[in-house]
């Protein structure tokens, strides 16, 4: 229901149109939500500074830091660098991820829908890249001579994706991406998600994104991202096994 409410509010101000070329219709989408990915990663191979904030009346309630480490083909490390989790990792590799605790033996497998707080999920922070866990097609008329949004609706194409579908919201010309409603596999609104945007080293990047569950009126979780910048971590800490042996390891 939250997704059918979502989905007929974008259409509301638009007239459907059938493209009669269905896989360049769905080759152009895909497009844009290439050229939307990267105002948030900004090389293939990153660290990225973040601050996960959890606010309650306008508030700040709680505040962690993490390094997150990037490498092509979906690998991510994600290091807390707060010190009541110091030594707390996850690793997500493919589809697959694991939590490793500093005073555990064994990586434990856990899912992208992890809390780490408030309403950021460990896919929310370990993930920049739509284009890659899935699909795009159009669920409103795309035009260059309008200046309407480009909406699109995300489909998942693989298992370790975060959510099931996720209708997403494209500036035109530019692509920069404004908002996003996040389903479930039940299709339940899990949470929609603002970014901001501000320019770092003389390029448009997304600053903070922004969630809110639609329940908790109140409160909000902002992701912001401090620093971004090209990074190559040794593909050893990319291993649980290696992790689990080296507990207390410092990436230089």
């Amino acid at each position: 229901m939250y997704k059918l409410i979502f989905l007929l509010t974008l259409l509301a101000s638009t007239v459907p149109h059938a493209n009669p070329d269905t896989n360049a219709a769905a080759e152009n989408a895909d497009s844009l939500v290439k050229a939307a990915d990267e105002y948030r990663q900004t090389a293939d191979e990153i660290i990225v500074s973040t601050v996960v904030k959890r606010y309650k009346h306008n508030t700040l309630n709680r505040e962690r830091r993490y390094d997150v480490y990037i490498k092509p083909d979906r690998k991510s490390l994600v290091i807390s660098k707060t010190p009541s989790e110091k030594g707390q990792k996850v690793l997500m590799l493919d589809d697959q991820f694991w939590l490793l605790l500093p005073k555990t033996k064994r990586p434990i497998r856990i899912t992208p829908m992890q809390k780490l707080m408030g309403e950021a999920s460990i896919g929310d922070v370990a993930t920049l890249k739509w284009h890659e866990d899935y699909t795009a097609e159009y669920t409103s008329t795309y035009d260059k001579s309008k200046s309407g949004n480009n909406e699109l609706l995300l489909k998942a194409k693989r298992k370790g994706a975060t959510y099931s579908e996720i209708a997403l919201s494209l500036a035109p010309k530019t692509n920069v991406p404004l908002y996003a409603a996040l389903f479930l596999a039940s299709g339940k609104l899990a949470k929609t998600a603002y970014f901001e945007i501000t320019t770092k080293n003389g390029r448009e990047q997304v600053s903070k994104m922004i969630l809110k569950d639609g329940i908790n009126k109140n409160q909000r979780t902002e992701i912001e991202y401090i620093e971004n910048k090209p990074y190559s971590l040794h593909y050893k800490y990319f291993n649980p096994a290696y992790l689990a042996r080296n507990p207390s390891l410092a990436i230089q």
